[in-house]
């Protein structure tokens, strides 16, 4: 039950760091927004729950002294998939912090070129700051104080995943799979080769009755053809 539990923790980890993965990827480009970065908040905020629960839920099981050889390889197997969701949602944290220091949402969008002319009121109202400077200035901040959230997230998991090496013992090349490496393949291409089998066997290679019809067929259409063509001479 507890095994079940842990592998229902981990699934939904593993769900909330690819959707996290995927929209790190579009901060920056064209698909970037205010919804986007709020998005990303959340969900990384979800998956550091999940962390908790599932870390919290591995270290009691593989602490306890009452789990049996199998049982205890199988949840030692769960704790290093568990460790590797660990290193990627803290890459991608420290990704998605790059590219939302390089590409801040609200910057101020200056003009490229600066010709130096100027209105009359111009010299007048620069020293009053106006309504849009005052917005931007305001988003700007709600920037710096995402990226200093996320600052904090990220050296908290970097604390989690510290604490998690220190509490258990479990060597991540000590652990081993339960099948073969590109045996997800091999399983794949075996099925197709036993399908292609499998119909070659249904089809058989030639058809005695097709072919003795095929050739019927074949000699009627050499006689019309040259029927045709003598009635065409003789014409």
């Amino acid at each position: 039950m507890e095994r079940e539990e842990c592998k229902a923790l981990l699934d939904a980890l593993n769900r909330a760091t690819a959707c996290y993965h995927q929209l790190v990827l579009t901060v920056g480009g064209s698909a970037d927004s205010q919804n986007l970065r709020e998005e990303l908040q959340k969900t990384r905020q979800k998956a550091q729950q999940l962390a908790v629960a599932t870390g919290a839920r591995l270290t009691s099981a593989l602490r306890g002294r009452g789990l049996g050889a199998a049982e205890r390889a199988e949840f030692e197997r769960l704790w290093v998939a568990f460790a590797g969701c660990l290193d990627l949602l803290e890459a991608d944290m420290r990704r998605a912090l790059a590219l939302g220091t390089a590409f801040p949402l609200h910057a101020p969008r200056r003009p490229l070129v600066r010709t130096g002319v100027a209105g009359c009121a111009g010299g007048v109202l620069a020293g009053a700051p106006s309504a849009r400077s005052l917005r931007q200035e305001a988003e700007r901040g709600s920037d710096v104080d995402d990226l200093r959230e996320l600052e904090r997230e990220i050296l908290q998991v970097g604390e989690m995943i510290h604490n998690m090496e220190m509490k258990v013992n479990v060597p991540r090349w000590t652990v081993q799979a339960r099948q073969v490496a590109g045996a997800e393949l091999l399983s794949s291409a075996g099925a197709s080769s036993t399908g292609f089998v499998s119909l070659e066997e249904r089809t058989g290679p030639c058809d005695p009755s097709k072919a003795l019809a095929a050739t019927v067929f074949s000699a009627v259409l050499l006689a019309a053809v040259a029927l045709a063509v003598c009635v065409a001479k003789l014409s």
